[in-house]
């Protein structure tokens, strides 16, 4: 079986059943157990100085682990990849975790506050519907592209080697690879690599959603808007969601109380918005999994 098959079998076995909770709830997940190791390096590690070299050292590190445990594993023959890719590609989980704030916000609007406080970062507690409902759709999309294009990707590319090579360097970026004082340093070549492993698949993603959209008549738009984002990838999701969506997202918000004045994507798009649109986000999540998929399909065939 080659590795397009093994792909897309995985994506097929992840959007049937996701995460099982049985399983979970007695044995670690892989991404767990990655950022565990990932904790207590930075624990051990990012103290005293020369902590830019130490982080440096410590990515090449965890990356050299992963292309010897990822060629180790594909050893025992096509089985063990697909399960291990469908564990770690998250479509079924993503759009599960999008879908229930839009759940909770047509409850309350305290329960979609708290709803959204579980996948995103910045302060829920002030938000109101719109924002709530906002925060909603850029974490769909920036995840998109980092949970399910990219380790596709990176799978297509590199087998299982290169999707734990992708996912260790990913899960290291969300933990160390932030502009603090305890990681600007350590966490630096993490954030770096992570954005050079995402620069494709962030690109990838913003086609896909807009050609299974609208097309790529806005693309200009796209691409500006993506140029304005604090990231260098995940503008270009972000962008073509809200295109998708007509709606205008990101924008100021908070961070530890202290309010940050982000310019809005697609700022001429829809600014009052709730749980339908959080419904269609949902949608355009599956129609950009179902064109990669039918990619991946005729490569796998031809």
């Amino acid at each position: 079986m080659n590795t397009a098959e093994i792909l897309l079998l995985a994506l097929l076995l992840d959007a049937l059943l996701g995460e099982p909770r049985w399983l979970w709830d007695r044995f670690p997940h892989p991404a767990v157990l990655m950022g565990r190791v990932i904790g207590a390096a930075d624990k051990r590690f990012n103290t005293g100085s020369a902590r830019i070299l130490k982080g440096g050292v410590l990515i090449a590190a965890l990356v050299l682990a992963m292309l010897l445990l990822g060629k180790f594993i594909a050893l025992f023959g096509w089985l063990p990849q697909l399960l291990l890719a469908a564990i770690l590609l998250a479509q079924r989980s993503l759009v599960d975790h999008v879908r229930a704030v839009g759940k909770a916000l047509r409850l309350s609007l305290g329960d979609g506050r708290r709803a959204v406080a579980m996948i995103v970062s910045r302060d829920t507690a002030q938000m109101d519907q719109s924002a709530v409902t906002r925060s909603a759709i850029e974490s769909a999309a920036e995840n998109l592209s980092d949970g399910i294009v990219a380790p596709a990707f990176w799978f297509l590319i590199g087998g299982l080697p290169g999707l734990l090579i992708y996912k260790i360097v990913n899960t290291a970026d969300s933990m160390i690879g932030y502009r603090t004082a305890r990681h600007e340093e350590f966490g630096k070549a993490s954030a770096r690599l992570d954005d050079v492993l995402n620069w494709i698949p962030a690109r990838l993603t913003g086609v896909l959603i807009a050609a299974t959209h609208h097309g790529l008549g806005q693309w200009q738009d796209i691409r500006s808007d993506a140029a304005k984002h604090r990231s260098p990838n995940a503008g270009w999701p972000e962008s073509a969601m809200a295109r998708a969506l007509n709606a205008a997202i990101a924008g100021p918000r908070a961070y530890d109380g202290e309010m940050r004045d982000f310019p809005f994507v697609n700022p001429d798009g829809r600014r009052t918005l709730g749980p339908a649109d959080i419904d269609a986000t949902c949608t355009a999540l599956w129609k950009t999994w179902g064109a990669m998929t039918a990619i991946i399909l005729l490569i796998a065939l031809f």
